[in-house]
């Protein structure tokens, strides 16, 4: 398989779900919901899950396989209050919430966001600088088929 940031609109894809999956107040949801708030339908979510699936560097799967979350929020404690839109302390060993549906991981900051998206940025240039490596014979080619014919066009020649 070929470099996944070689696909077509792929950088803005992976700026997209970062993005999306970043900030929105729950940090993990399936496919269908991340397609909605990524791109106003549920029908793309077989797009977003291959998104997903492709760059491992940003996005890790639930255990099930049925839901995406962003690498990076996923190293934060569950003590965002999605409702109040802001960490509340929990006492080290009481998980008690009065709903735990309600908590998750706090969204990235703009400086944290940025970061990921530099990442991205060059990971995409990189691969396009090694697709461009790949193919430095590309430009010799004609050059050797045209030299090749003059030997043989001045061997037949001499004949």
């Amino acid at each position: 398989m070929g470099n996944p940031y070689l696909k077509e609109n792929r950088l803005s894809d992976v700026i997209a779900g970062i993005t999306a999956l970043g900030t929105y107040k729950f940090y993990k949801l399936d496919f269908s919901k991340w397609s909605d708030r990524i791109s106003g339908s549920e029908k793309n979510a077989t797009h977003w899950k291959s998104v997903f699936i492709e760059h491992p560097e940003f996005f890790r799967l639930s255990a099930e396989g049925d839901k995406a979350s962003l690498v990076w929020r996923r190293q934060f404690p569950k003590t965002y209050d999605v409702d109040q839109q802001r960490d509340i302390p929990i006492p080290e060993g009481n998980k008690h919430h009065e709903d735990i549906d309600r908590l998750s991981r706090r969204p990235l900051e703009p400086a944290e966001l940025t970061a990921l998206i530099n990442i991205a940025t060059n990971l995409h240039d990189g691969a396009l600088e090694q697709a461009k490596a790949e193919k430095w014979w590309v430009p010799i080619v004609p050059g050797l088929l045209a030299l090749g014919g003059a030997i043989i066009g001045a061997f037949l020649a001499n004949i």
